[in-house]
């Protein structure tokens, strides 16, 4: 085993200061964004979009990573099985945490707030753009349930290869958008000495405050 205890480096690529950081998160959530997308081309992160959404049961938290599908009118949207465990938490619990680790870059952004569903129509406009593999995965797994083995998952995409042959494959009923309406996003810029910067917009009825947090 290394010795996990002794494990750490120091941050030192840049700074996220008041003076710089507007007024309001998504102009700086889009450069942020555009910053992993340029890591992405340059070969030092491989998936920019990938975020963590937690979900909570009472005293039970769960999380999983999925990937952010857009951003639009203040709003974070990722796509997934209704009937997933995360699709059957969100039923009872709304609340959701998002958490974008953009560690090649020393930042993350946490965000907060209550999910909807996207309207059907664009889940469906959306899902016809996704390769025809993953349309035909949508249907053959009933995500988050229990599977005898892979065999059972291979037998349940070939049935469905077979009852698709030919036609474009719909959307799933059970398939579908999730629309994510912030309450709170954070940045957080790694410092030297562990220092970090952190800086959280809170939403207060129809605009931000920023504050400052410690590290």
């Amino acid at each position: 085993m290394p010795d996990l205890a002794s494990e750490r480096m120091d941050y030192d690529s840049g700074t996220l200061r008041e003076e710089s950081a507007p007024t309001e998160p998504y102009a700086l959530f889009d450069a942020w964004l555009a910053d992993a997308f340029e890591a992405k081309a340059q070969g030092r992160l491989p998936e920019p979009t990938a975020m963590v959404v937690a979900t909570s049961l009472g005293d039970r938290p769960s999380s999983r990573t999925v990937l952010l599908k857009a951003v639009e009118d203040g709003t974070f949207v990722f796509f997934s099985n209704y009937d997933s465990a995360k699709g059957h938490d969100l039923v009872v619990n709304p609340y959701v945490a998002l958490h974008f680790g953009w560690y090649p870059l020393q930042r993350q952004v946490r965000v907060e707030g209550l999910v909807r569903r996207v309207p059907r129509e664009e889940s469906e406009a959306y899902f016809a753009t996704r390769p025809r593999g993953s349309q035909l995965g949508a249907w053959a797994s009933a995500q988050s349930s229990e599977v005898s083995g892979v065999e059972e998952l291979e037998a349940a995409y070939a049935r469905v290869e077979r009852r698709f042959d030919g036609v474009e494959v719909p959307c799933p009923p059970h398939w579908g958008g999730f629309r994510v309406v912030p309450s709170m996003i954070e940045f957080w810029q790694g410092q030297p000495s562990r220092m970090h910067d952190r800086l959280r917009y809170d939403r207060v009825e129809d605009a931000w405050r920023r504050t400052r947090l410690a590290p």
